[in-house]
């Protein structure tokens, strides 16, 4: 599965909310903090300039929102379409930033609810919990040098 990532703009916001609804409401159901659509827009909104929509056979299939400023990347979203998910595109895509980081020396810090699978994906590529809170896992990748 071919993707590349490209800038997000205004026009993708309607995509961009609907594919946060639709990965990342049922987490914060899960626990115990539901969203309002406004607070998930919110979310969306947050640090747009860092947001990349992730293109898969030409049409958006995804975001990464990361900030690469500095030596500590903060992983702040990365999410797929259902229908992409469990087909490998989430570890080649982490995969990719992690190589990226490495080759600046950079580590990689994210948060992720504890109700989120995500996390055994982030386990297994060697990001290590540094920080628990009751409803979520405070992760971070070291860096290691080019």
């Amino acid at each position: 599965m071919h993707f590349t990532l490209r800038p997000a703009n205004e026009t993708d916001l309607p995509f961009l909310l609907n594919l946060r609804l639709q990965t990342m409401d049922q987490h914060f159901v899960a626990a115990g903090i539901p969203k309002s659509r406004d607070e998930h827009m919110q979310r969306v909104l947050y640090r747009f300039e860092c947001a990349e929509v992730i293109v898969v056979d030409e049409k958006p299939g995804g975001l990464l929102k990361l900030d690469r400023s500095g030596n500590e990347w903060h992983l702040m979203q990365l999410q797929l379409l259902a229908r992409l998910q469990g087909r490998g595109l989430g570890t080649r895509l982490l995969e990719m930033i992690i190589n990226e980081a490495r080759s600046v020396g950079a580590s990689i810090r994210l948060g992720v609810l504890k109700a989120n699978p995500a996390h055994r994906l982030y386990d297994r590529l060697g990001f290590l919990v540094v920080r628990e809170t009751p409803d979520s896992l405070k992760m971070q990748l070291p860096s290691e040098s080019p």
